[in-house]
Parts: C-alpha cells; structure tokens; sequence
C-alpha cells in the first residue's frame, strides 16, 4: 500500500454497470470529501462527468485506459487502493494488475475468472509481495460470502467443537437477482478462451487450480442432483461452484490450512418450490448487453440466503448462515467490493504484500465490516 497517496481508493471502471454502483455507494456513505479520499477514472472524461452529475458526487476524475500502460501507471502511482470493475479481467486487466503489483498499490476486483486468476498468480504474486502491494481477486458475490462463509463457520466449530472441521458443505437455499452485461461477457470470453485452448478446461475442474504446489484430496462432487443429508433437502448444481470452491480451498493454503491438508468443501444449490438459485443464462437474444444490467427496482428486492454446514470426524455439526440485503451480482457486488477495500486500507495496514483471498487477508475485520455497512449477516444456525 502507498502511505501516502492523494486517495485511499479510485474507482476505475467508474463509467460501467456495477463501477457506477460502487461509485453511487462510496458517496451515499461517505460523501465526496469525507473520511475516505476517492476517485473515478475510466477511459471517456465526458462519461466520467455524466456518472459523477448523475450520482452527486465531486470527486476528482482521472481518464486511464488498459492499452495505455503509462495512463495506468500514473493512476496507481496517486492511490492507495485502486477497486476494478473492468471485465473480463482475462481481456483487460493484467496491465492494472501488473501496475498496482510493481507500485506497491492495492489491488481488488471482481473477477471469477478462475484460467485467468491461475496464470496470474504465478507471475504476480512474488512481485506484490516485494511491493507491499495487497492483491485482492473475486471481491464481490464471487466469492466473498462463499469464503467468509466457509472461515466463519470455521469460527463456529472451534467455538462449539473445540476445533475445525475437516468438511464443510456450502448451500444456496435461495436467491433473487440478475444478470449484467459485463458478467455475460466475461461468462462468454471463459468459454472462447477455453475453446481456443482446451486445457484450460483441466483448470476449470481442478479445486485446487489456485493453490500452486499443493492438492489436497479428492473433493465431493456437486454436478448432480442428490438428496443432502444434513439439510434433509434435494440439492443442485450451483454454476458459481467452479470458482468459489477454488478460493475457499486458497483460504485455507493462504492461511496454512488451519482447516487441515485434507480438507473437503462442496458447493450446491438447495432446489425447492420458489426459490430462484441459479442465474439465467449467459447466451441468447435476451442477455444484456456490457453496461446494461437489472433494474434500481430488481436490485433492490433481490437478496441471497446462504447456509454453511460444518461437520466434524465424529459426526457433530455446525451451521453457519450468511444473508445478503440486496441482488448478489450488483448491488450487493458493489457494496462487498467497496468495503473490503476501505477495510484493507483503513483497517488492516498490517496485511502483507501478494495475491489474496478476502476471508484470508481480513478474517473478523472484514466479517464485522460487512455486516455493518454492507448488510450483510451472519447468524449462528448451530442447533
């Protein structure tokens, strides 16, 4: 982190769908010149201005561009922080990612691009960790509430059981929200990446894809409807399993598997009359288009229910929820990304430099955060 940079955080991608979001919510809570110094940079000047009058705010603009690497290097170099919404990361953001990692400055996105994340990490990381610079990949639904979830339900075991378990099983039981144009895109370019280059399907199914040196066992599977014995309830395929699974299973590399070596996590989603626990699709005619996304009216309604399900090699259980007031994807999205990173800055100076997950780098800080400013609960369901 760069001590003393003008900003605590620049919002880059602020002209986008979900930047826009977390633009709007850094000043409805904070203000334009209140305890948290921020900006909103992206390629167009004249789009910045339209996004800054539309949401109030006063906000310096800076215009910075992926295929300008100077224009990157001189934003970093003016901030603490830098929170991107430019997607996919696999088609635009290794030039950020490169610039926060050789200046020092943190680094949070949004990415669940998990081929991508896996290459990045071997080329990035050792830099950051010489720069101070604190990298934060998939700071937003995916995957921040699987991942805290999972360490948070960890927390329980060690209160209830006297020690982690060693498997955790994370469930959908319901879910209300849409789809953006930048999300669909990114969904898209994963799949021509993977049609250009089939091994990069390997990496898709691997748990461990983000955990270099290290496989642990043979994980559950989730690709098929089964009856989940601990819930008494039928359970699915939940499409964002492919990359939470991989960053719960970093956590735990991260934090020197305090959850043990051979630790197991499955990811499903609940099916049941009602509830909506899945994401339209990704291809279509009626797939929005970048910069488009759900209405003020259906992000505000949505909301997700998550429920994590420890169970100890005896047998006993712990139970874990996690509830979010808003849709998963957007507004939610941009409140979760927007925190965490006044969390890293303001908070956890004492995090070291490299590439992390947020329940690793943050743990209870970012837990208690969440719950205050980005509505996000976490009860204690532990029968």
């Amino acid at each position: 982190m760069n001590p003393n940079a003008e900003f605590d955080i620049i919002v880059h991608g602020a002209t986008g769908f979900t930047g826009r979001l977390v633009a709007a919510h850094l000043h409805n809570r904070y203000g334009s010149d209140g305890p948290i110094k921020w900006a909103m940079s992206g390629r167009s000047q004249a789009k910045l201005e339209q996004v800054r009058a539309e949401i109030g705010a006063s906000v310096p603009l800076i215009t910075a561009d992926a295929a300008d690497p100077a224009s990157l290097a001189a934003m970093v170099a003016r901030t603490k922080c830098v929170v991107t919404t430019v997607g996919p990361y696999q088609l635009y953001g290794e030039p950020l990612l490169a610039a926060c990692a050789a200046a020092g400055t943190d680094y949070l996105d949004l990415s669940g691009e998990p081929s991508w994340m896996a290459a990045m990490i071997p080329l990035y990381d050792a830099a950051a960790k010489a720069s101070g610079a604190r990298i934060i990949f998939s700071a937003g639904f995916d995957s921040t509430p699987f991942e805290l979830g999972v360490c948070y339900t960890q927390l329980l075991a060690q209160k209830h059981l006297g020690a982690p378990v060693p498997h955790v099983s994370g469930r959908v039981r319901d879910m209300r929200g849409g789809l953006s144009g930048g999300t669909a895109a990114s969904g898209r370019a994963t799949m021509a990446a993977i049609q250009k280059d089939p091994s990069l399907l390997a990496v898709m199914f691997n748990p461990f894809a983000l955990t270099p040196g290290f496989t642990g066992p043979e994980q559950p599977r989730g690709d098929k409807v089964r009856r989940d014995e601990a819930l008494d309830v039928e359970v699915g395929p939940f499409m964002m399993a492919a990359i939470n699974t991989k960053n719960v299973h970093r956590s735990n590399f991260l934090q020197g598997h305090p959850w043990g070596e051979n630790f197991t996590y499955d990811e499903m989603a609940v099916i049941q009359p009602g509830a909506q626990t899945e994401f339209p699709a990704l291809t279509g005619d009626n797939v929005p288009k970048p910069g488009e996304g759900p209405s003020r009216e259906e992000r505000e309604s949505g909301y997700y229910d998550l429920v994590f399900v420890g169970i100890a090699a005896d047998g006993r259980q712990v139970r874990g929820a996690v509830h979010g007031d808003k849709d998963p994807g957007y507004a939610s999205t941009s409140k979760l990304i927007a925190e965490t990173a006044i969390c890293l800055v303001h908070e956890r100076p004492d995090v070291a430099g490299g590439i992390w997950v947020a329940g690793a780098a943050l743990g209870q800080s970012l837990i208690d955060r969440l719950h205050t400013h980005a509505g996000l609960t976490f009860s204690d369901e532990t029968a």
